[in-house]
């Protein structure tokens, strides 16, 4: 596989909490030294998409599986927009993500659920879809990663048992349901209504969970904090009214701030890998039409936010994945590498 370093931020740590590991899909034995100063996770998401891709992604997970990882996170997606919502995908994908021989996290993408709208998705009710996911990937009483082996994790409540957090190696990594599909407001018009009401309770969730999480990352003098999320919320072009992820933009960006240690944010979505400096950045509802499409992150004239990064993963069609290692005993704490499946190579 080829490597391509990319750039790293973070500081050190004074204290963790405690950590495991699990020896089998049920019991969780203490690591010998679960606070390791250096360790690599790998990151994933939008994919696989299709049954052509499917092979593609079991030389994926071979890939991982003899990598040396820590954990694996999945950014969601885990099918094509249009791919039918059918139960048995979903059986499927959780057996993939238990056959793991690391420890794997999963947040929700729309695709799994807002998206199942689409006639050519089944024409589902996305919410029915959604309370099925939940039921399926994230039981409120399963305290716990997927993968043969698991790490400990919290779950926020049995509403939303899909944000969960979880300490590795005096590191805060936090799991969000921040879908695409401009953060699940986007539907077929019989739904809105009902969109409007998950979304308000959900974005209200989503911004408790993100502010305990950073003051829970202060308390144990956590070195620095990971977000993972499915979404790119950076993504206006070409709709100018995306203003579903503006709330977590300007609370995101508040927290960071306030604690000055380097902040990660992972996402998927626009299938096209990257590492940059988005904050600050116009909000969708500050742009006018006529600035379209040119005003973006990137544009914005304003000093970045020197210690927000956001990663964006690999998706359909590239089957690959990206390896962050952690070292908090070094300045640049976090850093990234492309990693290309050999196996999964664009001839």
């Amino acid at each position: 596989m080829n490597t391509i370093k990319a750039f790293s931020y973070c500081i050190l740590l004074s204290s963790v909490m405690n950590c495991a590991m699990a020896d089998s899909k049920d019991q969780f034995i203490s690591r010998e030294n679960p606070h390791s100063a250096k360790f690599s996770i790998a990151l994933i998401g939008d994919l696989p998409y299709s049954d052509q891709q499917e092979p593609e992604f079991v030389n994926l997970m071979d890939d991982l599986d003899q990598a040396n990882l820590a954990f694996i996170a999945h950014d969601g997606d885990f099918k094509g927009g249009s791919v039918p919502c059918k139960d048995e995908l979903y059986q499927l994908r959780l057996k993939q993500f238990n056959d793991s021989k690391h420890p794997f996290f999963y947040v929700f993408g729309d695709n799994e659920w807002t998206d199942c709208h689409r006639a050519a998705a089944g024409g589902y009710n996305p919410f029915e879809r959604l309370s099925y996911l939940r039921s399926l990937f994230s039981p409120y009483d399963q305290a716990n990663s997927m993968g043969e082996k698991r790490l400990p994790l919290d779950r926020q409540s049995p509403e939303f048992p899909e944000n969960i957090r979880w300490n590795y190696g005096g590191v805060l990594f936090v799991g969000l349901h921040v879908p695409g599909s401009n953060n699940g407001l986007t539907t077929r018009a019989d739904f809105k209504e009902e969109a409007k009401q998950e979304y308000a309770q959900r974005n209200a969730a989503n911004l408790q969970w993100l502010q305990e999480s950073f003051a829970l990352a202060a308390e144990q003098h956590a070195a620095g904090v990971m977000l993972v999320i499915q979404a790119n919320i950076w993504d206006f072009i070409p709709a100018a009214n995306l203003t579903g992820y503006e709330d977590l933009i300007v609370a995101l960006t508040a927290e960071t701030k306030a604690f000055g240690k380097p902040v990660v944010l992972v996402n998927g979505d626009s299938h096209y890998f990257r590492i940059d400096k988005p904050l600050p950045s116009a909000l969708p509802s500050q742009v006018k039409d006529t600035d379209f499409p040119f005003i973006m992150p990137w544009d914005s004239s304003d000093p970045r936010l020197h210690n927000f990064t956001r990663v964006e993963t690999f998706g359909n069609p590239n089957a690959h994945w990206i390896k962050a290692t952690i070292d908090r005993h070094d300045p640049n704490v976090f850093s990234f590498e492309e990693q290309i499946v050999e196996k999964n190579r664009a001839q």
